[in-house]
């Protein structure tokens, strides 16, 4: 069990080996939170269901599309003249808590798959939830109504990014600015003790190897920080 009295959590986990003519060809791993809000039972409900589901929709994927691929991988490799070997799948789903207090529970979750090749591919998600508000947090609830948010966001990340380039050249692609302004989604954030961190997915503003780029903006930069007010 983790974090404070108002806002605890205990990480559970679900493995499954799947095996396709006496071979196994997929491996399942997920770790998820399960909350427990005592001063707030109806978002402990709602945030519960919401990762359950996620949880399950994962699973459901893995069990049968990524399975018959696999199974079919297999199939081919044994049926290959040029004897290819074949690399078992994997379907990693891991979840992250980065805020969970009385006032804000916020997390993100990697999903990895891989299937065959170098390497496999990561896609992020993330959400963010007020307790006090009972709903999900967006980016807008950061600033006044009359505020042009994405402007401001995307203005202090190019910002970041510009003073990054500068101190390790190569780290984004050439046209990182044109990528960044194309592909910034303001709603795809989560929160830390200090700040919201924003994120890009994998080769969409930068190569693999720098992995998925956050760039993280403190709460004293925003109209309407998500500080908890005890």
């Amino acid at each position: 069990m983790s974090s404070s009295e108002e806002c605890r959590f205990l990480m559970c986990s679900l493995d499954k080996t799947f095996s396709s003519a006496g071979t196994e060809v997929l491996t399942v791993k997920i770790e998820y939170p399960k909350f427990e809000l005592p001063e707030c039972g109806r978002m402990e409900t709602i945030i519960n269901r919401c990762i359950w589901g996620q949880v399950e929709c994962f699973f459901h994927d893995a069990a049968t599309i990524l399975f018959r691929q696999a199974a079919c991988a297999l199939h081919n490799a044994n049926d290959s003249e040029d004897k290819v070997p074949f690399h078992p799948y994997d379907a990693v789903l891991q979840y992250q808590v980065t805020a969970c207090n009385s006032c804000y529970v916020s997390l993100y979750r990697d999903a990895y798959e891989y299937t065959g090749g170098a390497h496999g591919n990561t896609i992020r998600r993330s959400d963010t939830w007020s307790l006090k508000a009972c709903r999900a947090v967006q980016a807008c609830d950061f600033f006044h109504p009359k505020t042009n948010f994405r402007k401001a966001l995307l203005d202090e990340i190019l910002f970041q990014a510009d003073e990054n380039m500068r101190k390790c050249p190569g780290i984004y692609f050439d046209n990182y600015r044109k990528l960044i302004t194309r592909y910034f989604n303001p709603n795809r954030f989560y929160l830390t003790d200090n700040s919201v961190a924003f994120y890009f997915q994998l080769y969409e503003i930068a190569p693999y190897v720098s992995g998925i780029v956050t760039f993280s903006i403190p709460f004293d930069q925003l109209e309407c920080p998500p500080v908890c007010q005890q």
